[in-house]
């Protein structure tokens, strides 16, 4: 199968969005599901592949700030994985954020072994890292409550999602049913 990959545009925002969740689903980011295209932290390159008939079946978003370029959303849509798409991507991002000046291109991620052997054989190295706390009435009634120091009166929270310093990670394990090691990845152009 060919495949095109070009700058989104806004006629891609639906397309974008079915990638996204699709390729999310089986990753620790299977709730994060958004209504519309959200917009990139910074100015960069927001880049799609698009199959022979114009479908979105893969993206990668990348704000620039400085000398750093950030990925924001990188996805695959799972009939698409495995060919070679999200290192395409990978490499026009990184040329298109060197010539906008970026010396660094990041990536934080979660704790998904493919995902992070991806950055790894990609030559991404990891450095950073802190938590990912969700605390969700619907997996434990008593977790948002244990969550927050004080709540508001007459709110009676659902869900907190918080991140906390590594070190704390034994003891938030045994507290909250999901908790993940949100880590960075790093290149130089």
């Amino acid at each position: 199968m060919s495949y095109t990959i070009r700058a989104f545009t806004p006629a891609d925002e639906t397309g974008w969005l079915r990638c996204r969740v699709l390729a999310f689903l089986q990753t620790a980011y299977f709730d994060d599901v958004s209504r519309s295209k959200p917009a990139t932290a910074a100015p960069g390159l927001d880049l799609v592949a698009v199959d022979a008939g114009g479908r979105v079946v893969g993206i990668m978003d990348t704000g620039i700030e400085g000398d750093v370029a950030t990925i924001d959303t990188v996805a695959i849509h799972p009939d698409h994985q495995r060919r070679g798409l999200a290192r395409e991507l990978l490499e026009r991002t990184r040329n298109g954020a060197r010539k906008l000046g970026a010396a660094t291109l990041d990536a934080w991620t979660r704790d998904d072994s493919d995902t992070v052997s991806w950055y790894r054989a990609m030559g991404f190295t990891e450095s950073d890292h802190y938590l990912h706390v969700y605390a969700d009435h619907y997996r434990d009634s008593s977790e948002p409550g244990r969550a927050i120091a004080e709540a508001r009166p007459g709110l009676r929270p659902l869900m907190v999602f918080a991140h906390a310093q590594l070190a704390d990670e034994e003891r938030l394990r045994g507290e909250f049913t999901r908790v993940h090691v949100c880590r960075r990845f790093a290149m130089p152009l």
